[in-house]
């Protein structure tokens, strides 16, 4: 009998890997790879055995097609300001289409009190899922690695730098390959009901020390520049992000550069059975996005 796998928020950086890596799982798996638009999800079509299906908050009923017949869910709800109220209606929607199992991407420190707004609203959202009745797993995963490809090529390919508020704070940063594996694992496996996963990589870095291993791995000199909070924030403004994401962000990066996102986890060895990508490694196997 087939196992149906709803992956919601399947072309972002978690998803679209988790979509990927499912699909090259021996055994009779389907995957439904959730997209807001169809056009945005035309790669994922060319994966082996993934079905794509739109979902709309404005069209309850597209919701509805989505968790038909799904046995399980990696849940990903965008970083947007009613994320609370959109998760809160996929896992209803789950609930009702009697869904067994759901995974939720959250984010590593979620748990703790009074926490930062970031992880405060991954927590309300956990709550909620705790009280469903559903079987659950939480993974919360360090900052992804792939950041640095989202935020910083510009400024690097141009200026041979990057700039943050995040002094010389380490951070535990993340492939966001090895975060999907673990999910994988868990979606794929028996024993991780009820549990919450801290995932990191395995080694924490400054990111002058990231600047160094960008100058080694790319051949040319690339520096981090360190700035304060209230420029951080008008450099997030200016490039279109919204005020309360700015802060939230901001915020995150103050308890980066206290050094409170520094453990690491052997979690990517333990569920996945494999080293999880180094900093070094990630740079070279993306090389090109900063030269």
């Amino acid at each position: 009998m087939h196992t149906t796998i709803l992956v919601t928020g399947a072309t972002g950086t978690v998803g679209r890997e988790v979509v990927k890596q499912l699909s090259m799982v021996d055994g009779d798996i389907r995957v439904r790879a959730g997209v807001h638009s169809v056009i945005k999800g035309e790669n994922l079509k060319r994966l082996p055995g993934v079905e794509i299906v739109e979902m709309d908050f404005e069209e309850p009923d597209s919701l509805h097609a989505a968790f038909t017949h799904v046995d399980k869910v990696f849940l990903i709800t965008p970083f947007a300001s009613d994320q609370i109220e959109m998760a809160k209606t996929l896992v209803d929607e789950a609930r009702k289409a009697g869904v067994k199992h759901i995974v939720k991407l959250s984010a590593l420190g979620a748990h703790a009190e009074p926490g930062i707004q970031l992880g405060r609203w991954h927590r309300e959202i956990e709550k909620y899922i705790e009280s469903s009745g559903m079987k659950y797993t939480f993974l919360r995963p360090a900052s992804f690695m792939q950041n640095y490809i989202h935020y910083n090529t510009e400024s690097i390919k141009k200026e041979g730098k990057f700039y943050g508020s995040t002094g010389d704070g380490k951070v535990s940063y993340v492939d966001a390959r090895d975060i999907a594996a673990v999910g994988v694992e868990v979606l794929t496996s028996e024993g991780h009901e009820g549990k919450a996963y801290d995932i990191t990589g395995p080694e924490s870095l400054s990111n002058y020390e990231v600047a160094q291993l960008m100058s080694e791995v790319t051949g040319r000199q690339i520096d981090f520049i360190d700035v304060p909070d209230a420029a951080a924030k008008k450099g997030l403004t200016d490039h279109g992000t919204p005020d309360w994401m700015a802060d939230a962000l901001v915020e995150l990066y103050s308890v980066q550069r206290a050094g409170k996102s520094n453990k690491t986890t052997d979690t990517v060895e333990k569920v996945a059975g494999r080293r999880p990508h180094s900093m070094r490694q990630f740079l070279q196997d993306h090389k090109e996005c900063f030269v």
